[in-house]
């Protein structure tokens, strides 16, 4: 059962790899991903913005794949930065590790985190 992508010609195209919105049927399976922050399992945090998003999107495959899932299964990321400088690098590293087809509906938000040392947190849903 296919995903329905709607990017309607009468709101702003989307930019960046994903769809204003994604349809599923009612016959699917839903994962609903808990908000996954840039620590591995030794609570180790990476350095920097970029490892941090990395690591993160490492926590998010890690979910996915303990329920027999995958990037290409995302139908809503939520991604929560501490600084809207941030969103350049988030975009260019969320790509790395989506496949090119894979267009989930997308939000990004500016906001604090509940650890100061984390710089991001993604949250998301999954379908199959």
């Amino acid at each position: 059962m296919p995903l329905i992508r709607h990017d309607p010609p009468t709101v702003p195209a989307p930019v960046g790899g994903y769809a204003q919105a994604v349809e599923l049927e009612a016959s699917r399976r839903l994962l609903l991903v808990s908000g996954q922050i840039p620590e591995d399992v030794e609570a180790g945090v990476p350095e920097g913005f970029e490892a941090q998003c990395r690591q993160a999107w490492r926590n998010v495959l890690a979910v996915l794949d303990s329920a027999g899932m995958d990037a290409s299964d995302l139908v809503k990321v939520t991604t929560y930065l501490t600084d809207r400088a941030q969103a350049d690098a988030n975009g260019r590293i969320r790509r790395e590790f989506l496949p090119v087809d894979a267009r989930p509906a997308l939000t990004v938000i500016v906001a604090a985190t509940l650890e100061a040392r984390w710089l991001l947190e993604i949250d998301a849903i999954a379908a199959r």
